[in-house]
């Protein structure tokens, strides 16, 4: 037979065409496909040259058609790689996962062996040599297995899935197992086999947010209505919580010591649903104690006796002790603080909560007891200040109504007396010139902070008549 030297120009040329490529792209897939596609040009290039020395010998047509063979896996495995994968982006398309491209090539490769070359020993090596090849590196049922999953795609690489007892994140699926990375980090490897026999669920689709539930027993004393604005309070300081979809709460069960209440949420971060229900049953723990709802015991626990006060505030003598210390108050006589003080409301916070939000409606005023605040301004939440135990804001919301002029966040667990507008009101109805008493604090208070903001300079301080005014018309004391 005769042998044509332009036969190893071409081999050369794809071997320079498959090198091009392989430095053009930044595809990992393509690039290592690629150099399977540069070995056998170099394979093809070394039989060329060994059926040129056989030229005569008996086996020569043999070497010839395995040249052949050779060529056609190398144009066939370059273009089905170069032509479905992008070789500007390291990703792979949804609907040709690395093994199907892998099998399609294989079964353009046999179907070039079976109907373009026509030598039938060498055929069926080639063949054979391939089944065997993959019968070696997996059992056929994982390889057909892992096909079937990546046609079918009920899950892909980066989904949170659940795939009988194993939940993790698809990490690779390959011909013979598909990996998942747990959420503590582990590599738990599953047969295709199996993954085609268990059920999966993917917690990725058909979109990325999904439902988290938390449950919490609550005293039957309080009505389902309250208890449920307060989780959803609660819900709405969770920061890994969506919006939109919006949470709900949902009565389950009057079980034996509580009435059970389910809070449905939902978030992106699936990896991290144990923070997310964390940071639900904290802040549900804070609200139920600003608003004495009460987590029963187990009804296993026996106890006799009034259930002791916890509360920082309990003894009347330590509120007494910390209203004496708010300047704003001093101008009232000790009978007046102490009712302010008998009144108020102990309130928790837990880090980061938001006490007052800024631009909302107030009428309370608040004294720390422990801890400390944050006090910020938009845009942005720019602190502004920080207040310890002792001090006290919002006097101008208690006094006139004001909008809250910041948002203040609690740093760590933060512990207020709340004094309503309604309790100062019982102080003043009593004794109307505490006003003009009060107010004049509050006044000189204001305008010293107003001084420090940027905003002052162009401002117009307000008299004092008039803000007494508004003072007796917040708290209805005028006729």
């Amino acid at each position: 037979m005769a042998h044509y030297p332009w036969h190893s120009l071409i081999g050369l040329l794809l071997l320079a065409v498959t090198l091009g490529l392989r430095a053009l792209t930044v595809n990992r897939l393509v690039r290592s496909r690629l150099r399977i596609s540069a070995l056998l040009a170099v394979a093809y290039v070394a039989l060329d040259v060994a059926t040129w020395f056989a030229a005569t010998a008996p086996f020569e047509p043999r070497l010839r058609s395995l040249e052949h063979l050779v060529l056609a896996l190398l144009v066939i495995n370059t273009l089905v790689f170069a032509l479905v994968n992008p070789l500007r982006a390291d990703r792979v398309p949804e609907g040709f996962p690395s093994i199907l491209q892998d099998a399609i090539v294989v079964v353009l490769f046999v179907l070039a062996a079976t109907f373009l070359y026509r030598e039938t020993l060498v055929t069926i090596s080639a063949v054979s040599a391939v089944v065997i090849g993959f019968a070696l590196q997996d059992t056929l049922g994982n390889a057909f297995a892992g096909l079937a999953l990546q046609m079918d795609q009920p899950f892909s690489v980066g989904h949170w899935v659940r795939i009988g007892e194993h939940e993790g994140r698809v990490h690779e699926v390959t011909w013979r197992a598909t990996k998942l990375r747990t959420k503590s980090g582990n590599l738990v490897v599953l047969p295709n086999n199996v993954v085609s026999r268990e059920p999966v669920t993917n917690y990725s689709e058909p979109e990325a947010p999904v439902r988290l539930e938390v449950e919490v027993g609550a005293t039957y004393l309080k009505p389902p209505n309250e208890v449920k604005a307060a989780i959803q309070e609660a819900i709405s300081h969770a920061p890994l919580v969506l919006r939109d979809p919006p949470p709900d709460v949902l009565l389950v069960a009057f079980d034996n010591s509580a009435i059970t209440y389910r809070a449905r949420v939902w978030t992106t971060a699936y990896e991290r649903d144990q923070v997310v229900r964390d940071q639900v049953r904290t802040a549900i723990y804070y609200a139920f104690r600003r608003h004495g709802i009460e987590i029963p015991w187990p009804i296993q626990v026996e106890y006799s006796g009034e259930p002791e006060d916890v509360g920082l505030l309990s003894d009347l003598e330590t509120r007494l002790s910390l209203v004496g210390k708010v300047a704003v108050l001093a101008p009232l006589a000790d009978e007046e603080r102490g009712v302010l003080a008998a009144n108020g409301r102990e309130r928790l916070f837990g880090d980061d909560e938001v006490i007052v939000q800024q631009d909302a409606e107030g009428r309370s005023m608040f004294v720390i007891a422990k801890g400390g605040v944050r006090v910020a301004v938009d845009p942005g939440e720019r602190e502004v200040a920080r207040l310890g135990a002792g001090d006290y804001f919002g006097e101008m919301s208690l006094l006139a109504g004001a909008p809250r002029n910041a948002t203040v966040r609690a740093v760590g667990d933060t512990t207020v007396l709340e004094i309503t507008a309604d309790v100062f009101r019982q102080v003043a109805l009593q004794n109307p010139g505490v006003v003009e008493r009060v107010g004049q604090v509050a006044l000189r208070r204001q305008q010293e902070l107003d001084q420090t903001r940027a905003a002052a300079a162009a401002g117009v301080a307000e008299p004092a008549g008039t803000f007494f005014d508004r003072i007796r018309k917040f708290l209805k004391l005028t006729r």
